[in-house]
């Protein structure tokens, strides 16, 4: 059943399968914000490496504003991660039995996006300093998303940039073509990790096709690109309410 299927994405007890499918959900998710965003907003909001080397090169250069506009996109990253924290903790302790501990940081993510497609052409018109609204927004979008899904994964699986993962790939298909030659038993062989670059491979390839549709939607759908996206976390982060639950007549 698809309500089963979704329910096992946000499920307390994880599996590895859980986790990628999850994944790569999410990796869809940044990689549509991060590229139809810049098209929207001129600047990329899903890692935070660029954004401080910018408003480093800002400071040195003099330009105050650029570079407090460049702290405050990080902060609101940072902030988002903090909610993430703050919301699954809470619920863990709260119930620590709950089907839904992960349901409300992706609800509020849901919630922004759809907000982001509402009104998002008109909070780029405002701006805190030099740095647009939308894209405070977008950035605290992401940091809720990428601790998430780091937290739902034991740190295993992160969504929003993908530096990391094509670093990881690259070890696994470095192992993958070494030649292990024959009369060096004092040497283990090289083995590639294949599950691990299967995982790596699948979250690359999610954030690349996310980029490639949501740069598309931004172009010839306009803000309103990111509801289709807000739907679908609605879907994965509700599933468990709608999840049969087991008979306790039934043997």
């Amino acid at each position: 059943m698809p309500v089963e299927y979704l329910s096992t994405l946000t499920a307390t007890a994880r599996t590895q399968r859980a986790n990628l499918h999850l994944g790569v959900a999410l990796a869809f998710v940044a990689g549509a914000l991060n590229a139809g965003g810049f098209l929207a907003i001129g600047q990329y909001t899903s890692h935070m490496t660029g954004v401080l080397s910018s408003a480093a090169d800002d400071l040195v250069l003099g330009k105050v504003p650029h570079a407090i506009a460049g702290a405050l996109s990080l902060g609101a990253f940072l902030l988002g991660a903090m909610t993430t924290a703050l919301m699954v903790n809470f619920a863990r302790r709260s119930h620590p039995d709950s089907v839904v501990t992960y349901t409300a940081p992706l609800l509020l993510e849901a919630a922004l996006l759809l907000l982001f497609g509402l009104v998002g052409a008109t909070l780029k018109l405002h701006e805190f300093v030099s740095v647009s609204l939308t894209a405070i927004l977008l950035c605290y979008v992401m940091g809720l998303q990428n601790a998430l899904v780091t937290k739902i994964s034991s740190a295993e699986i992160r969504t929003t940039h993908v530096t990391g993962l094509v670093t990881d790939f690259g070890i696994e298909l470095g192992r993958l073509i070494y030649w292990n030659r024959t009369g060096q038993a004092f040497a283990p062989a090289v083995r590639a990790n294949r599950t691990r670059m299967h995982v790596h491979g699948s979250l690359i390839l999610a954030f690349t096709l996310g980029a490639l549709i949501g740069a598309l939607g931004f172009k010839y759908a306009g803000y309103v690109a990111t509801v289709p996206l807000a739907i679908m976390l609605v879907v994965v982060s509700l599933a468990p309410f709608f999840r049969k639950l087991p008979n306790p007549r039934e043997p």
